[in-house]
């Protein structure tokens, strides 16, 4: 195939982000999240219950939560990715969740009164996060078991034949992979010689402080959705007696998740998204780097075997509830863990003000998530308009 040379890059990322945003409701909603900030910013946005200021992902929707491990190895679920992370209100990440699971259990073709209990479920299951000895009150659902289970089987060689195609050290270029120019290969050979580069490949208690780091391969990375259009790049690392590993570098932008004023950040963006991860999954903020590239900010992961994707394509009845509830509770967890006992009672009371008629779910959030809905399911079919208009 014709691969794009660098300057080529950003029309043909553009056209798969709309591709992929086309193929389903779920899809849509993962990929816009320009929309539900803009609609954070209305009303009824501004009247959501106004929380503690804390970090919050920004954008916690189903598909950044997954299986992480940290520097030991050890995995558990949690939030996965922070490019909108900043300091702000809870109840945006609850909102978006909520919106999240809504839509999924839309795909699913379940009946809407599902979608209400999987809110009254939601709710209940975060509230549990700030409970003292709260392990153990919210059980594991089917999916999230067998998703930790896969990841803790996996090797190496699964990760290599994942993202690479093969386990060769190199990185085919193809689909998912592009050649680099050579500014970025120089830039990019810079930035493994940092000796801060050394000790985030050697966090891992498995690696010898002193391997020597060597640049095997590297690419333009073709990956995710509404970061389609970003630096984003793969660099394979040989560390020391053959050992290899797969780093993941991606650019920082600032967030267009609304920020409580006059509360203090770091100005640059990937040192934001950095802080931000350290705060909501330390397992995951360890293993990171905040870095200058091309005088733009990136931050930097390896990415392990063990890291993965909650992937919901379908939620059947039995399983629906019970996901809802244990997604909130690691998202309260993140949140919880910021909290001192005080504040987190007063941000409990806070949460189940005007509880509404929806089941038990507040009426602030029944109605949040119902209005988002809608927007969205007719911008989807808007944007699914406009994107068939392309293919004539």
């Amino acid at each position: 195939m014709n691969l794009p040379p660098p300057d080529a890059r950003r029309a043909l990322l553009l056209q798969r982000r709309s591709a992929k945003m086309a193929r389903s409701p779920h899809a849509y909603v993962r990929g816009n999240t320009a929309q539900y900030y803009d609609w954070l910013h209305t009303q009824r946005g501004q009247a959501l219950p106004r929380g503690p200021a804390i970090w919050i992902c920004g954008d916690c929707h189903l598909g950044n939560l997954g299986p992480v491990a940290d520097a030991a190895g050890d995995i558990s679920l949690q939030l996965r990715d922070f490019d909108q992370t900043t300091i702000g209100n809870p109840a945006h990440d609850l909102v978006r969740l909520g919106l999240s699971l809504a839509t999924a259990a839309r795909g699913s073709s379940l009946p809407g009164v599902v979608t209400a209990q999987m809110l009254q479920h939601m709710l209940l299951g975060y509230q549990r996060a700030f409970y003292p000895g709260h392990d153990g009150l919210v059980a594991k659902p089917h999916l999230v078991k067998q998703s930790l289970r896969t990841a803790g089987r996996r090797s190496w060689k699964a990760l290599a034949r994942e993202r690479l195609v093969d386990v060769e050290p190199t990185i085919p270029l193809g689909k998912n992979f592009w050649p680099l120019s050579a500014d970025e290969r120089h830039g990019l050979a810079e930035m493994f010689a940092a000796p801060e580069m050394r000790a985030l490949v050697t966090t891992l208690k498995s690696r010898d402080p002193d391997a020597d780091l060597k640049v095997l391969d590297a690419a333009y990375w073709v990956k995710g959705c509404s970061s389609l259009g970003l630096l984003r790049y793969a660099v394979l690392l040989d560390v020391g007696d053959d050992r290899h590993c797969l780093i993941d570098i991606k650019e920082a932008v600032g967030a267009a998740s609304p920020r409580y004023p006059r509360v203090s950040m770091p100005r640059d963006n990937a040192r934001r998204v950095l802080e931000g991860a350290r705060r909501l999954t330390p397992a995951l903020g360890e293993r990171m780097l905040s870095q200058r590239f091309m005088d733009r900010g990136v931050f930097v992961r390896e990415l392990l075997p063990q890291d993965l994707k909650l992937e919901i394509d379908q939620l059947s009845l039995e399983q629906a509830t019970r996901t809802a509830s244990y997604l909130a509770y690691v998202v309260g967890q993140a949140h919880a863990s910021q909290m001192d006992a005080d504040i987190r009672n007063e941000w409990l009371q806070e949460l189940m003000f005007n509880p509404g008629k929806a089941g038990g779910t507040p009426q602030w959030l029944w109605d949040s998530v119902v209005q988002l809905v809608g927007s969205h399911e007719s911008g989807y079919l808007e944007h699914c308009r406009r994107y068939a208009q392309t293919l004539d």
